[in-house]
Order: C-alpha cells, then sequence, then structure tokens
C-alpha cells in the first residue's frame, strides 16, 4: 500500500507540473509552431483626446519676448497628434524666431513574422525610441533621447530634437529659436515633452 501510495503522489505531482508547464508555454505556442499571426492578435493604437494640446498649457515663455499673451499650442489629429506653436522673426522687432512642435505617437501591436508572437504597444513604442539616432540621457524618469544642432556661426541658434517614451507613446519635440543657449533650449524641449507625457497617461 505505501509503495502504491508513493507512486500515486509522483503521478499527481508530475502531473501539476506537466499542467504548469503548459500553461505557462501555451500563451506563445502556437506563434513557435508557426501559425500565422491573425489581426485579432494584434493589439490596436488607442485614440488620444481632443484639446490634449491645450492642457499643456501656455508655452509664451518658449516663444520670443514679444509674446506676452498666453500661448496655447494648437492640435491637429488624434490618432497621431501633433501640437503646434511659433512665432516668425520677420515678425519680431527683436529679430528673434522660435517654433514649437510636439508629435504624440499611441502605438498599436506590430507583427514581427510568422511563428513569432506580435509585440504589445508598449514593445512596439520602445522598439521605435531604440532605433533613434539621438543619444540617450541618463537618469531620466521615461527613457529619453536628445539631440541638439547649432544654427549659424553664433552659438545662439539651436534646434533641439527630443524623444521620450512611457508605456504605449512616444512624445517627439522639435523646438528651434534663436537667440537662446544650448542647455536652456534643450531644458524647454523635455520639461515640454515631461508635460506630454503626464497628459497621456
Amino acid at each position: 500500500m505505501t509503495r502504491v501510495a508513493g507512486m500515486a503522489s509522483r503521478l499527481v505531482r508530475g502531473t501539476a507540473i506537466a499542467c504548469g508547464v503548459a500553461a505557462i508555454a501555451g500563451g506563445g505556442i502556437g506563434f513557435a509552431l508557426g501559425d500565422p499571426v491573425q489581426p485579432e492578435d494584434i493589439l490596436p493604437a488607442r485614440k488620444l483626446t481632443e484639446g490634449l494640446c491645450a492642457r499643456l498649457g501656455d508655452v509664451s515663455s518658449l516663444l520670443p519676448q514679444a509674446s506676452k499673451a498666453p500661448v496655447a499650442l494648437s492640435q491637429t489629429g488624434t490618432s497621431i497628434v501633433t501640437c503646434t506653436a511659433q512665432a516668425d522673426a520677420n515678425s519680431q522687432r527683436t529679430f528673434s524666431g522660435a517654433v514649437v512642435k510636439l508629435t504624440i505617437t499611441p502605438y498599436g501591436g506590430k507583427d514581427i513574422g510568422a511563428g513569432r508572437a506580435p509585440l504589445n504597444p508598449a514593445q512596439t513604442a520602445k522598439w521605435t525610441w531604440d532605433r533613434s539616432p539621438q543619444e540617450a540621457v541618463p537618469d531620466r524618469p521615461y527613457p529619453t533621447k536628445l539631440g541638439s544642432t547649432a544654427r549659424g556661426a553664433a552659438g545662439q541658434s539651436w534646434a533641439i530634437h527630443a524623444l521620450v517614451q512611457r508605456g504605449d507613446v512616444v512624445v517627439q519635440v522639435l523646438y528651434t529659436a534663436n537667440p537662446i543657449e544650448q542647455k536652456a533650449a534643450e531644458q524647454a524641449a523635455l520639461v515640454l515633452a515631461d508635460r506630454a507625457i503626464w497628459e497621456t497617461k
């Protein structure tokens, strides 16, 4: 009886382990065997809300000092949102100018080939961020890349490109301004990117 009971115990334990392994592997076993990815396997991108750009607040501090009134970013789109504001140098008495442009993209899943599980939205956004040529910025709350290009010989005209990713969303900021110091322009672009990331949570 003891021997039979021991064999039964091992059988139950072995069955439980096998079921556990099957439960873990079952989520991707169809893809591993080469089954084609179905449309329903790929998660769609979410829609962003109207008024998102307006919620980013007053951006007059990023424009020349002649822009004293509050300035809100104008918005186009809800699948991919573009927020813009600008002050043309030709219209300023101080011959200064600036352009602020944000592109806020919520990503959906991505098919990466037969036999492989599709990327989920957050993985697709990270894949896009990884492919950007800008340099990564350490010690940031979210994955961030930053690129700066000087324009002109005086070092007071800059084009800043910031890229920030959180979950399924990637925010790109293009900020060009003159005259402005490089560090001030970079900080302004990062603050605006963080504000956009917060509003898409």
